[in-house]
């Protein structure tokens, strides 16, 4: 069968899927807007698509979002008219929605199949939308932007044959006329690479050497914002620095957004925390923080296997990789008690749950965590073994995900 991902950032979620279609025969093809992959990425057929122009200047604000995934559209409209003159036609298409680019492609190929990768539809209540009055406010505005953001997922609702979540939690935002199309199947993690390494070392600034001898807590995010919780754990550090005088704090994430709105000043969200919390933080204490950016991904493993106590926060969003990965890891998790997280952490079990907004609470279990080896081990454990059950990639996930693709293609 010929089997055409679209993805502007692929591989992406399809990292295992896309190459395990081409072992299994079929001709495998990939869409996208990344750049450097090459004619061929293990055996899947690398097609570039570029947008033809950019976002207007004078475009109304509530619908600035859907014109942008509207001229994606048509860029991949545009370049699968040319492969199908070509003579390629998929019998399947899977392709993440979120950006728009399979928005047109049932007017190309109006029998293939169209399969979405449903990652998260918004909702006024209930989900990440006003969940932190901190940094939103549920104006009739934020409201009416927020509806009109949907009419990228629902315009591809007409067209779409299947859908895929990751989560529950992820699937359940989405309609309930759309939901009953959704499976939920994991991306996958591959527990036989991300797995606990007793004798790990990790040098920073080419000086201090970590091991598993010393006390450390890990914080990781894409980019360090309030999304994932990272004000939140800004506002413990004082109170563990001074508790913990030997522990080392190693924060993982870049300096951008990722989810969200950016801050209202030329300051990213890291430095304004910095700038929070810094001056209730001694020199000698504030040489224990390390801000380490965006690690190469063999790094990141690593210092997973080097954590202590590892530390994840979210509003009630889409569920990062990095949480299975440290529970692969055999990490001893801290997490936020918000829906998504409450799908893979059970409290005292594979991990320790605390109010998201409740930094009193958090340091106050970090500490304690951090002085409870036993109680480390177990969690540590549980947390290996539930990641090995229910999402390793070999033994769950993958083979539920070619058995959907299966499905969709007879």
């Amino acid at each position: 069968m010929n089997i055409l991902f679209v993805h502007q950032n692929f591989p992406a979620q399809f990292k295992f899927l896309a190459p395990e279609l081409v072992r299994q025969g079929h001709k495998v093809f990939a869409l996208t807007l990344r750049p450097g992959l090459g004619k061929t990425l293990s055996g899947v057929r690398i097609i570039s698509y570029h947008p033809s122009r950019s976002s207007s200047d004078t475009i109304h604000p509530w619908i600035a979002d859907l014109e942008t995934k509207v001229i994606r559209g048509e860029a991949c409209l545009r370049r699968c008219l040319e492969l199908k003159d070509s003579g390629l036609i998929p019998d399947l298409i899977i392709a993440h929605h979120g950006w728009g680019e399979p928005m047109f492609l049932k007017e190309v190929w109006p029998s293939s199949i169209l399969a979405l990768y449903c990652e998260f539809f918004y909702n006024t209540s209930g989900f990440d939308y006003g969940f932190d009055s901190e940094f939103s406010s549920k104006s009739i505005e934020s409201i009416c932007k927020l509806r009109l953001k949907n009419l990228n997922n629902t315009l591809h609702f007409d067209i779409a044959d299947a859908g895929l979540s990751p989560t529950q939690f992820q699937a359940n935002s989405f309609p309930q006329q759309f939901r009953s199309k959704i499976s939920v199947i994991h991306d996958g993690i591959d527990t036989a690479r991300i797995k606990p390494n007793p004798s790990i070392k990790l040098t920073l600034n080419e000086s201090l050497l970590l091991t598993n001898r010393d006390e450390v807590i890990t914080f990781v995010n894409r980019n360090l914002e309030p999304y994932r919780g990272f004000h939140i754990f800004m506002r413990t550090l004082p109170k563990i620095l001074k508790d913990r005088p030997t522990a080392h704090v190693l924060i993982v994430g870049g300096d951008g957004v990722s989810y969200g709105a950016k801050p209202n000043s030329d300051l990213s969200w890291k430095q304004i925390f910095i700038n929070e919390v810094r001056p209730h933080i001694s020199d000698s204490d504030w040489d224990r923080v390390h801000f380490l950016g965006n690690l190469p991904y063999t790094t990141f493993i690593g210092l997973l296997q080097l954590s202590t106590v590892h530390i994840y926060l979210t509003y009630p969003f889409v569920l990062s990789w990095s949480l299975l990965e440290a529970m692969s890891a055999g990490c001893s998790i801290i997490a936020s008690d918000t829906e998504p997280v409450r799908e893979v952490i059970e409290h005292d079990r594979t991990g320790l749950l605390v109010d998201f907004f409740d930094q009193d609470a958090l340091s106050s279990e970090i500490c304690s965590l951090l002085d409870n080896h036993s109680k480390r081990q177990q969690i540590s454990s549980n947390a290996r073994s539930y990641a090995i059950d229910n999402y390793d990639i070999i033994k769950v996930c993958l083979p539920k995900q070619v058995s959907w693709v299966n499905s969709l293609l007879s």
